[in-house]
């Protein structure tokens, strides 16, 4: 093994294909998606991209749905990062410590992970109807006019983050929160039981070997998880896509939707590619945060 790490021309075989679609698959697109920022390029253009500078970024700022759609992503960005850390810690916690049933908890709360983010969508939007979802169920069970003057799930715009916003949150959390008691539960299988034992026999609780054992060990897990977590909520498309579609009013647009309905339903390829570069921009510094402010030690477990 140590004659092969020696050999450089063997470590660059083996490096090369998986250089060589990082390059063409990732590398590219992006440098291509950053001159096309630059430029005025749209499906009815002839001539091709034509150069223009930064003016699709001085657009951007007088964009009111762009600032819409930041607004929305981060608030998307700070639910996601709070709830999924707390929840998936709790669980974690919970199904670690338990003997009987806990592959079938397990399974059933990573379920939704699975799913088709789009056949989700199209199932809460229903449930969330005024007509034939909650509202209808809640007017059944005896509550007059309810229908009528229940709340408007998905086409509330009042607030400064709107009702369907909630909503769409929750519904994201409920569906993604068993990704982060994987991670979780993965990195506590891997605490020594000696340690927790040793922490029994002097008299700690439960709740201090979790704060005093546990958390400490498993911070490397935790800046991994809100890591996915931010940049997966930034770029957050399939829900509000198909529960709203940015609607009503663009009061749910977020930064992925609205980069669809530039690029894909009014053809400004420029201008939907200078919001993928912003876009681009804000997970990188997200994740340059949380690895910062998340400091991890490597202890002997």
């Amino acid at each position: 093994m140590d004659k092969l790490l020696r050999n450089k021309k063997a470590i660059i075989v083996f490096m090369a294909p998986g250089l060589l679609l990082f390059t063409l698959i990732l590398f590219v697109p992006i440098c291509q998606s950053i001159y096309y920022s630059l430029c005025e390029y749209k499906a009815t253009s002839i001539t091709g991209p034509k150069f223009i500078g930064l003016k699709n970024y001085a657009d951007l700022l007088k964009d009111d749905t762009f600032w819409i759609a930041l607004k929305n992503s981060f608030f998307f960005l700070v639910f996601s990062c709070v709830t999924q850390l707390i929840m998936g810690l709790f669980l974690a916690g919970l199904l670690t410590n338990i003997d009987k049933g806990r592959n079938l908890f397990k399974n059933i709360i990573y379920l939704p992970c699975v799913l088709s983010s789009a056949a989700l969508g199209l199932l809460w939007m229903f449930i969330f109807s005024p007509k034939f979802g909650i509202n209808k169920l809640i007017e059944t069970l005896g509550v007059q006019d309810f229908v009528k003057n229940g709340p408007l799930w998905l086409m509330d715009t009042k607030g400064f983050i709107v009702l369907p916003m909630w909503v769409i949150a929750f519904v994201a959390l409920w569906q993604y929160v068993g990704q982060s008691m994987m991670l979780y539960m993965a990195q506590i299988s891997g605490i020594s039981k000696s340690l927790y034992e040793a922490s029994y026999i002097d008299g700690c609780s439960k709740a201090k070997s979790f704060r005093y054992i546990t958390l400490p060990l498993i911070r490397p897990m935790v800046a991994t998880a809100m890591s996915l977590n931010a940049i997966g909520s930034l770029k957050f498309f399939d829900l509000v896509f198909n529960m709203t579609e940015g609607g009503p009013n663009h009061r749910t647009e977020v930064l992925a939707t609205h980069l669809y309905q530039q690029g894909f339903k009014y053809s400004k390829y420029g201008y939907a590619s200078a919001i993928g570069v912003v876009l681009l921009i804000l997970c990188l510094l997200v994740t340059a945060f949380i690895n910062k402010v998340v400091k991890t030690e490597q202890y002997e477990m």
